[in-house]
């Protein structure tokens, strides 16, 4: 349960549910303690029915500072990952399993801490409703709190990488963060992979169509 001791974010949620509804119920959102510190919700961004969504785990410094998702470094290895996997940016809806940045203050930097188990389940609705309004074909799961979220504490990005796996109407392609990619130490090396999963993501919906 998140500290408040509520239900998580589901009694934030609107009536009705657009992504414009959505995007606005979820700037007051308290459903854990992270909206106490972080400056703003940051909300999923792309076309409500893109054919691909993407979730990561929770935004960074520049996403919090900026009120986008990916907008940072990890961002640009994205973009550059969906350039090179065929993916149309215009065609990929983004967003993060947690929608307030966690962090531990070090002096005047913000540093990234891992959600909790409880965050990530406080924030869950916000992500259900984004899938159901979505209906996206492919959901690529951007590292380990994103697979938590929507495969289960089970499921292991290391292990099942890049092969697709049912999540409701759509499938499921596992692969790292492209934050991961920018921490490795072979880091052309974590790239190839990242690449090859993503074209993987991208081939399910082509045979798909």
């Amino acid at each position: 349960m998140a500290k408040d001791g509520n239900n998580g974010a589901a009694r934030f949620l609107p009536d009705h549910l657009d992504l414009d509804s959505l995007r606005e119920a979820s700037a007051g959102c308290q459903g854990c303690d992270l909206y106490r510190n972080a400056s703003r919700t940051v909300f999923g961004e792309g076309p409500a029915r893109a054919r691909f969504m993407l979730v990561g785990e929770q935004p960074g410094d520049q996403e919090d500072r900026k009120g986008a998702p990916f907008v940072g470094p990890a961002g640009r290895i994205l973009d550059r990952g969906l350039e090179e996997a065929g993916i149309d940016r215009d065609d990929v809806y983004v967003t993060n399993a947690v929608k307030h940045f966690s962090f531990v203050q070090r002096g005047k930097r913000r540093i990234h801490q891992k959600p909790t188990a409880a965050e990530v389940e406080a924030c869950q609705p916000w992500l259900t409703a984004e899938l159901a309004v979505v209906e996206p074909d492919v959901v690529v799961v951007l590292g380990a709190t994103a697979a938590r979220s929507l495969l289960g504490a089970a499921f292991r990005v290391t292990r099942q990488r890049g092969e697709p796996v049912p999540l409701g109407d759509a499938l499921a392609v596992a692969t790292i963060h492209p934050s991961a990619v920018l921490r490795a130490p072979d880091r052309d090396a974590a790239y190839a992979g990242f690449l090859a999963d993503l074209r993987v993501a991208a081939g399910t919906v082509k045979r798909a169509a």
